[in-house]
Formats: C-alpha cells, sequence, structure tokens
C-alpha cells in the first residue's frame, strides 16, 4: 500500500507501515545484512569519506558503515518517517551518529558535489522507471569528482531470464542487470560495472552489486 509524503507516494518498508517492527527480524532472516555487509566490502571506504545511503529504511546499512569507520560521515535518507524514527534510535543504542533526513531519492535535499560516496541497498527496484532514472540523476548530481555509487539490488536471474515469480512484478523485471548498467551510463556515470552477485532463498532471488563512477 502506498503512503504520502510531502505530496509523493511511496512504498512503505514492508509493504504496510504496522509492519514496520517486523522489518529487521525478517530482512535479518533472509539474509539482507549479509547482502548490506558486502556491499559495504566491496566500497572499500577510507577514513574521512562523506557518505550517503539513499532509502535508508531503518538505518541497518548506515549504520553497518558508520561501525565499520567511526571517521565516516555518514548521512541517510528516506521518505517514511516512521522508519527514520526507528533508525535514530537505534543509532542511538549503537553509539553510531547519523545525520537522518526525510525525503526522496528523485530530489535530494543537498547541494552538488556534496558526497564522496552514494549507497544504494536493495531501494532501487521499488520505484517507477521515470523515478528510478530521476534518482540515479540525482545521485550523481550529489557526487564529488572521483565519487563512487555503489548499489545493491534484486535483479532478474540470469538462469530463468526473470521469469521466476519472486521476479514476476515489473519493477523487479526492470531491474535486469543490463538495464540498470545502461541506466547508470545514460545519466552520466563512469564504468558502470557489476562486480558481484549472490543468491537468496535457495537461489530464487538474486542480489546484483553494482558499482559506478563520476
Amino acid at each position: 500500500m502506498m503512503t504520502t509524503h510531502a505530496g509523493q507516494h511511496f512504498l512503505p518498508a514492508m509493504g504496510q507501515d504496522w509492519l514496520l517492527p517486523l522489518y529487521d527480524p525478517l530482512t535479518a532472516l533472509l539474509g539482507l545484512n549479509r547482502v548490506r555487509r558486502r556491499l559495504i566490502d566491496q566500497s572499500m571506504l577510507t577514513g574521512g569519506s562523506r557518505v550517503l545511503d539513499v532509502g535508508c529504511g531503518t538505518g541497518t546499512l548506515a549504520i553497518l558503515i558508520k561501525k565499520r569507520n567511526p571517521a565516516i560521515t555518514v548521512v541517510a535518507l528516506d521518505p517514511d518517517g516512521r522508519a527514520l524514527a526507528k533508525g535514530e534510535r537505534k543509532a542511538r543504542r549503537a553509539g553510531t551518529p547519523i545525520d537522518f533526513n526525510r525525503g526522496f531519492a528523485g530530489a535530494l535535499p543537498y547541494p552538488d558535489r556534496s558526497f564522496d560516496r552514494v549507497f544504494s541497498s536493495l531501494m532501487l527496484h521499488h520505484l517507477e522507471p521515470e523515478a528510478k532514472t530521476q534518482a540515479l540523476r540525482e545521485v550523481r548530481r550529489v557526487l564529488r569528482p572521483n565519487g563512487r555509487f555503489h548499489l545493491a539490488d534484486f535483479s532478474a536471474s540470469v538462469a530463468d531470464g526473470g521469469r521466476s515469480r519472486l521476479h514476476s512484478h515489473h519493477r523487479l523485471t526492470d531491474n535486469a542487470e543490463s538495464h540498470l548498467l545502461a541506466l547508470l551510463t545514460d545519466v552520466g556515470f563512469a564504468d558502470a560495472a557489476v562486480v558481484a552477485s549472490s543468491s537468496l532463498l535457495g537461489g530464487h532471488l538474486r542480489v546484483a552489486y553494482f558499482q559506478a563512477a563520476v
């Protein structure tokens, strides 16, 4: 069920606001925290970087980034106020200072060239095609020269051509690796590449890891 903020619609993390308490335990059970840790591993972050987590949800990725390297400045953005509140509580308990902001990926409330790295974890498939393209344009806009974008998202399976039930929704079939690589290039990124992949649920769900440079 879609929810509205600032006149725009978005899909809550669990599809329904009242299911939010189940989000963290369910994603951990499905192995999505391993996906987030692998995304951080392949980013090779260094101290002093300024990092943005787009579509941060309850802040798990942002907190993991800050724990890995406390010298990194982490900003986290999501349109879901309830998820952000949960993320702020988690960050306080973890002792990880993070700047949580409410907003949309397609209209990032930050100046041009204000981040060294931008991360997106399992969020992009929620967006309709036009919104996805606009979000990628915004990510490129806020990255500094030589900045990098690190993306992990569900992708159509190579084995079944994206035809499995888990990939049948149009937002997932729109997430084919070749399509996302073309989108990244079209909005101006350089060196867009799939750097790794992993499987969940016994191979029924595929996650691809992308990198692209400014």
